[in-house]
């Protein structure tokens, strides 16, 4: 639906207001929708096409009854694109419109500048028009029930691609040059044997008495591991293990040219929305952050307050035994911002063990906008929360941690200490509290079977999960499967040939 003329200027004001405190974004379109359409577009993670899918029908299906028995409402939803695109949902107040602009434009503010946005495709919109008609031409020529089966199979293992990939170099194209090469580096090749096909290391010429000086055999004994190793990794599939196991399975399981399409498609979306799960609570707590700031300050009449509060107490309320992204989000962001504007901060704050002195520390320095910004910038969840979630904010906020009681069956406070309340929270972030996987071995006991191994966290692997993953696995791959993991402190080997599981014990416990 197009904007209406009064919505139009509410946007001018609110983008005005947002580039006056220094926000950065794309060109930004809204949009209203009525309830349905909305529930469409956020079935659709937000964009207006997918491929076709059948989770997709039913995410808006429980959208729908959502907001039919009242259990929920969604006010706005903002496409990482350039341009951006945010949707107003349709009957709101205006006040709520208003809040939900300068949302917005916080949420494109951070989508713009934040390092783990920096490699997304900006032209998303078009890319999920371009994958939804792949997809369609497949499914004309495959048909339905079969293309979507293999999506269902991708779809279980969109969470095992690597997202710092995108920032760091994991693979080496040209193997770096043996160094320490010894005193035989610089000599001549007639001082030198060759290497016999048996891998023998290379010697240099010399008389028996200086046989040990020339050629120390401790030295030699260490080429000699170095050859072994070398040839060892030269027969290793992959040479290192890969983090990324779609793209592993997409250079070398056995596809057809339409399932290699699909999980591409499947893996860059997977990829495109990595660092919206990597900076939810960032993300959500700045664009509250703003959003609280212009409506406050600047764009608020004295008739919308009471209106604005109410609104505004619902995006920041916290349920009993949930954490809520906005909530921590902007509380830790204002607790920063005031840290840096009263000087608490660096080795002098930090070596100060005087708790009155402590409690009224302030060296009136200023310079909290300036760190948020540098924060905004730089700041994942996990280094966010690791930096930045003290003692002093754990128990201003009155953070504890909590865990599932088996014998009263309800999840029930376990901890307040700091230290186990901040564990239990970064365990959650990272990775988004799923397991570390990796293909270790794609030639597994020269079977072509597929070795993948868990670096584990502390926590086991839920088994039945585990199963589920690896029937998926077997579909991809067309051969079996294995998972090498801990289960009870115990190394233990998955497997799937196609048809059974089994397991049995493994001789190395899982990296």
């Amino acid at each position: 639906m197009a904007q209406p003329g009064y919505l139009h200027e509410l946007q001018v004001e609110i983008e005005a207001h947002a580039r006056g405190f220094g926000l950065d974004f794309f060109q930004t379109i809204f949009e209203v929708l009525s309830y349905k359409q909305m529930h469409e577009v956020a079935a659709y993670g937000g964009f207006p096409t997918r491929y076709p899918h059948w989770r997709f029908g039913m995410d808006y299906e429980q959208l729908s009854r959502g907001h039919e028995y009242g259990l929920s409402k969604i006010y706005e939803l903002v496409i990482n694109n350039d341009p951006a695109y945010g949707y107003l949902l349709e009957g709101n107040s205006l006040v709520d419109q208003k809040m939900v602009m300068a949302h917005v434009y916080g949420h494109v503010d951070f989508f713009k500048n934040n390092y783990f946005f920096s490699q997304t495709n900006r032209k998303m919109i078009d890319g999920m028009a371009n994958h939804a008609a792949r997809v369609r031409r497949h499914v004309e020529r495959q048909g339905v029930d079969k293309v979507e089966s293999f999506i269902d199979a991708c779809l279980s293992l969109e969470n095992l691609i690597d997202p710092m990939s995108q920032f760091i170099r994991r693979r080496t194209t040209v193997r770096d040059e043996d160094q320490g090469a010894g005193a035989g580096a610089g000599a001549g090749a007639e001082d030198a044997e060759e290497a016999s096909d048996a891998g023998e290391v290379p010697r240099l010429r010399a008389k028996g008495y200086m046989e040990q000086f020339i050629n120390p055999p401790a030295f030699v004994e260490q080429q000699r591991q170095r050859q072994q190793r070398e040839r060892e990794k030269d027969r290793r599939f992959p040479e290192e293990p890969e983090r990324d196991v779609l793209l592993f399975l997409l250079e070398h399981a056995p596809l057809e040219r339409w399932e290699r399409d699909v999980l591409e498609v499947v893996r860059a979306e997977a990829y495109y929305f990595a660092p919206q799960a990597q900076t939810k609570i960032m993300n959500e707590g700045w664009a509250s952050y703003w959003h609280s700031r212009i409506m406050t300050e600047k764009a608020l009449s004295t008739a919308e307050i009471v209106d604005y509060a109410d609104a505004n107490a619902g995006v920041l309320a916290t349920s009993k035994g949930q954490l809520n992204p906005y909530k921590l989000g902007v509380e830790l962001l204002r607790h920063i911002e005031d840290r840096w504007n009263k000087g608490r901060f660096g080795k002098e704050w930090n070596d100060c063990d005087d708790l009155a002195t402590r409690r009224h520390w302030d060296r009136r320095l200023g310079l909290g906008r300036q760190k948020i910004f540098e924060v905004r910038k730089l700041y994942n969840d996990v280094t966010f929360i690791d930096e930045f979630f003290t003692m002093e904010f754990c128990h201003e906020q009155r953070f504890y941690a909590f865990g599932w009681n088996e014998r009263s069956g309800n999840f029930e406070v376990q901890s307040r200490e700091f230290k186990k309340v901040k564990e239990q929270l970064l365990f959650q972030l990272t990775n988004h509290g799923q397991p570390f996987i990796v293909v270790q071995d794609g030639n597994y006991e020269n079977r072509g079977e597929l070795l993948l191994g868990q670096h584990h966290a502390g926590a086991d692997l839920k088994v039945d999960h585990a199963r589920d993953t690896l029937v998926n696995l077997a579909r991809v791959w067309k051969r079996p499967v294995n998972l090498l993991t801990r289960l009870d402190g115990k190394g233990r080997l998955m497997r799937f040939d196609g048809r059974d599981h089994s397991e049995k014990s493994a001789d190395v416990a899982a990296k």
